[in-house]
């Protein structure tokens, strides 16, 4: 990781707004395995202020027609996948929810109404993630769903609605992948070109501070099909860019493809 972006996360002051992340989070093995993905999280997690709550956006919670809000106590860990190593499914996240922050999240948004959720918990988009990054589970963790019957300007016009939170102490985490395209998984490694000039278009529009580019990622036609056949995991970017303010800054990291196809690339507002 750049070391002046550690720098600047390490000079926070108390009263500054909580950083808002979106995390490139791939495999769900991300999680164990010693790799640079791991580690960047684990780094992050030492440098970052400690939040009074996170709330995640994660990839992994889909929902039609409604967006849900985890308020339970405890939420489980959910292990929401298939085919990989035992020592995968024996992992646990056993952070403590947060009835208050979910019922204060339900109170800020006004369109669309947010519905309090007591089944869900901790999917491994979040959890994953979360497992090296602040590894003692200590802090209220809550998510929000992502309804997928809502186009993708419904979603970074709710994300709107949500900026105050970072004023209260809340960490913002969207989980997901600028590039994500699982059928044409590449076990040489070998990036696709579509998969570059997608995820460096994009870049382009973070870096230019054009949110609505990325909102409007689908006018990019068959390069974005290709690095979206769904668009679940990027829909977390947009949550992500919309607490953006004027003086903030983006700030990359895991800027690298994993098996050709997946976006790692990752970035912190502050």
């Amino acid at each position: 990781m750049n070391s002046e972006f550690l720098k600047s996360i390490q000079d926070f002051k108390p009263t500054d707004k909580t950083p808002a992340l979106f995390i490139g989070h791939g495999s769900p093995m991300n999680a164990i395995e010693d790799n640079q993905y791991q580690k960047s999280w684990e780094e992050l997690g030492k440098k970052l202020p400690k939040p009074k709550a996170i709330l995640s956006i994660s990839a992994h919670w889909i929902t039609q027609g409604t967006t849900k809000v985890t308020a339970m106590a405890t939420p489980r860990t959910i292990h929401d996948f298939g085919g990989f190593p035992n020592e995968l499914y024996k992992q646990q996240y056993p952070a403590p929810g947060s009835p208050d922050f979910a019922n204060k999240t339900i109170d800020l948004v006004n369109n669309p109404k947010i519905i309090a959720d007591s089944e869900w918990g901790l999917d491994h988009g979040t959890w994953s993630v979360l497992l090296p990054m602040l590894p003692d589970a200590n802090i209220p963790v809550y998510q929000l769903s992502i309804d997928y019957s809502k186009p993708p300007q419904f979603h970074y016009d709710l994300a709107l609605q949500l900026k105050s939170l970072r004023d209260k102490g809340v960490l913002i985490l969207g989980s997901g992948n600028i590039v994500h395209n699982l059928g044409a998984l590449n076990l040489s490694n070998k990036t696709y070109d579509w998969a570059l000039e997608f995820d460096s278009t994009i870049k382009s529009y973070i870096d230019s501070t054009n949110h609505q580019g990325v909102v409007d990622f689908q006018k990019l036609g068959s390069v974005a099909t290709m690095a979206h056949p769904s668009y679940d995991h990027f829909l977390p970017l947009l949550y992500i860019l919309a607490l953006q303010e004027k003086n903030e800054s983006v700030n990359y990291f895991n800027e690298s493809f994993d098996l050709g196809s997946i976006s790692m690339r990752s970035l912190v507002i502050c």
